[in-house]
């Protein structure tokens, strides 16, 4: 029994109380930090009484950002209290539950440091062919580190922003010269991003991962593919990314998927001992993505070479340090199976292979006016499900210059 009355609001459901997500609402009083109950959230800062004067003052604000930084003995007391809070019979004093699709999320963190990685062996070696036909593929170095880019914090929006059709050089096989104009081949990736928060810290080992990962969220990392395929050479990724990313408003901590967590795929060969991982932090995520309503493609994380884990270690090695609020993201996510594939550029084989969607027509790459939406959710304890928030996005034309 609880005194929270909602279908939505149960463990066979992807946000009952097993999930318990932190968002930022925008309501009548402005941004104020809530956790997701099914369909509706209870803003925190209306219990404070119920959490006591030292947790309070981590969730009276508009952001999460003193939570991160608070670090995960906090994270768990917090967890462990609302857990406590939504399970009674009776209404904590001064709560009250608000409709989720009533109200605006708007990003619930200040990003700091963006990096995307490129782990799905399966994704990197169709890239590989599709891009550099003849060539190896994947390049020597793959399967040794956890390939990555740094992107543009300033471009990470919330779910439910509207992204422009980016415009940068392209050249197509046969033209003399480059072109300069709006992409033709908009595409998405089906992706998970990792909130870092705790003390900042360099050379992170991968046993100490939980202690600077407050949770999860889906991340769509949209994609230029023919911006990429013509700048990317030598180096990564530049305009073909920079543009967006999205990522979902609600984060799920990272303590709910303790039932999820399994190893990765064994590696080709030995690792290098930073990336040695004692207990596996590879996770069953089940993954969606959908078009305009049509369900184009159910990517399973578990397939990912390189852990979250082996990840931030990579990434902290050198030095670099990982500071409250960094964002990094899995890269894209697809399995061996065709439906398993998590951007359009594999899904129609570079555009070889149109999708025919629900309505009849068909994409290679994506049209203006288009809507795509990734979902997800994981095993909980005895039998529940833990929901991660969805990322939508609607792509409008180019901005003029």
């Amino acid at each position: 029994m609880t005194w929270i009355e909602d279908p939505e609001f149960a463990p066979d459901k992807p946000f009952g109380p097993q999930t318990l997500p932190y968002g930022v609402l925008v309501t009548g009083s402005g941004p104020v930090i809530a956790v997701r109950v099914g369909r509706h959230a209870m803003p925190l800062r209306g219990i404070a009484g119920e959490l006591g004067p030292r947790l309070a003052e981590l969730v009276s604000g508009d952001s999460l950002d003193p939570l991160l930084a608070a670090g995960r003995d906090r994270w768990r007391e917090l967890r462990e209290r609302l857990t406590e809070l939504v399970a009674a019979d009776r209404a904590p004093a001064g709560a009250g539950l608000v409709r989720t699709d009533w109200h605006t999320l708007v990003l619930p963190f200040a990003v700091g440091d963006y990096v995307d990685f490129f782990s799905s062996r399966h994704h990197a070696e169709n890239v590989s062919r599709i891009f550099r036909r003849t060539a190896e593929p994947l390049p020597e170095n793959w399967s040794h580190l956890p390939v990555a880019y740094h992107g543009r914090a300033g471009t990470v929006y919330v779910s439910g922003t509207d992204i422009h059709r980016p415009s940068g050089q392209r050249k197509a096989a046969g033209d003399l010269q480059p072109a300069f104009g709006p992409t033709r081949r908009l595409d998405f990736e089906v992706e998970v991003g990792f909130v870092c928060g705790g003390e900042p810290a360099d050379r992170v080992s991968t046993s100490d991962f939980a202690e600077h990962v407050f949770g999860l969220a889906l991340v769509n990392d949209w994609s230029a593919r023919d911006i990429q395929a013509w700048e990317s050479k030598p180096l990564g990724p530049f305009l073909a990314k920079s543009f967006a990313t999205s990522v979902a408003g609600w984060i799920t901590p990272l303590e709910a998927f303790e039932q999820a967590r399994v190893p990765t795929p064994e590696p080709a060969h030995a690792l290098q001992p930073y990336l040695v991982e004692k207990e596996p932090w590879g996770l069953d995520l089940r993954l969606e993505v959908r078009c305009n309503e049509t369900l184009l493609a159910s990517p399973r994380f578990e397939h990912m070479s390189w852990s979250p884990a082996q990840q931030l270690a990579h990434m902290t090695v050198n030095g670099a340090p990982v500071r409250p609020g960094d964002l990094f993201a899995s890269g894209t996510v697809s399995g061996p199976e065709r439906d398993q594939r998590g951007c359009l550029l594999e899904l129609t084989w570079g555009g070889a292979e149109p999708i025919t969607l629900q309505d009849g027509e068909q994409r290679t790459f994506l049209q203006d006016g288009d809507r795509v939406t990734l979902s997800g959710s994981a095993p909980g304890p005895d039998g529940s499900v833990i929901g991660l928030g969805e990322v939508t996005g609607t792509v409008l034309a180019a901005a003029r210059r």
